[in-house]
């Protein structure tokens, strides 16, 4: 493995801080710096960027992000064991780094990018991975605060973003996705480039918003989804009937016998439309 910086390898770091990967956390360290780097590069060119980095861990994909040039890294980490790590990596280029210690889900991501874009990118601990996906595909206004976003999940979770209708990975993920931006699957990374392992393969996956998605209410777009995908066998005529059934189908001019991985997001949208 060639060194991008003059740090001391990972694994000398997780050594010297007794750093061992939490599952409590949905920890998985990266140790394999020509691979955090691929994902770093990813999302484009950093030359300048403001990046945030969500769940840093002992800080592999943050020296990556420093080393292709980004000007302003923000990095967010709730396990305090990890922040000694971090500091060394800020000491070690002044002026860049910004260290918040807390809990992503609470974060102001808009407010951390203070009206210039921003690029996510992130290792995102695979518990709070999806959550955190929707929220930053639904912020109040369009377009949104980040620039791309390049994060990595279980690959069966980035199947669902990149998924099309008929498929079997389409879901809510897939329509929100769909939606509001372009997604793609850039990688795959094999179970054993993580401290430990995991039982399944994961995916890069790099997002960039739509300029002009069509116009619908977030929420209610949520509200269809998610009672169409939470009975998926059923008729849409079944599965939407606290939602108006076939009165809200017939505004829409979508056929009752339908199931919900037959529409179009464009047709989740009419429907979110005609809940209005």
């Amino acid at each position: 493995m060639s060194q991008i910086d003059d740090l001391p390898p990972l694994r000398a770091v997780l050594a010297t801080h007794e750093l061992n990967a939490k599952k409590a956390l949905g920890q998985n360290f990266l140790l394999d710096l020509n691979l955090t780097q691929k994902i770093a590069r990813t999302a484009g060119n950093l030359e300048g960027a403001h990046v945030v980095e969500v769940g840093p861990g002992p800080g592999g994909l943050t020296r990556a992000i420093l080393s292709l040039g980004a000007e302003r890294l923000t990095i967010i980490e709730r396990d305090p064991r990890c922040l000694p790590a971090l500091t060394e990596i800020a000491d070690h280029y002044p002026g860049r780094v910004e260290i918040i210690e807390g809990d992503a889900l609470k974060v102001d991501f808009a407010a951390l990018a203070a009206g210039r874009p921003v690029k996510l990118i992130a290792n995102l601990p695979y518990n709070v991975g999806t959550q955190l996906l929707v929220n930053w595909l639904l912020p109040g206004k369009w377009p949104p605060y980040w620039e791309t976003l390049t994060l990595m999940f279980q690959k069966e979770v980035a199947q669902r973003i990149v998924a099309d209708p008929g498929s079997n990975h389409y879901g809510r993920l897939g329509v929100l996705a769909g939606w509001r931006t372009e997604a793609r699957i850039a990688f795959d990374v094999p179970p054993q480039a993580f401290t430990p392992p995991p039982k399944v393969t994961s995916s890069v996956v790099h997002l960039s918003p739509r300029l002009a998605p069509l116009a619908v209410e977030a929420a209610a777009l949520e509200k269809v989804t998610q009672a169409a995908f939470g009975q998926r066998r059923k008729m849409l005529r079944q599965s939407l009937k606290g939602l108006g059934g076939e009165s809200l189908l017939e505004r829409a001019g979508i056929e009752p016998t339908r199931r919900a991985e037959t529409l179009s997001v464009e047709e989740f949208c009419t429907l979110a439309s005609a809940l209005g």
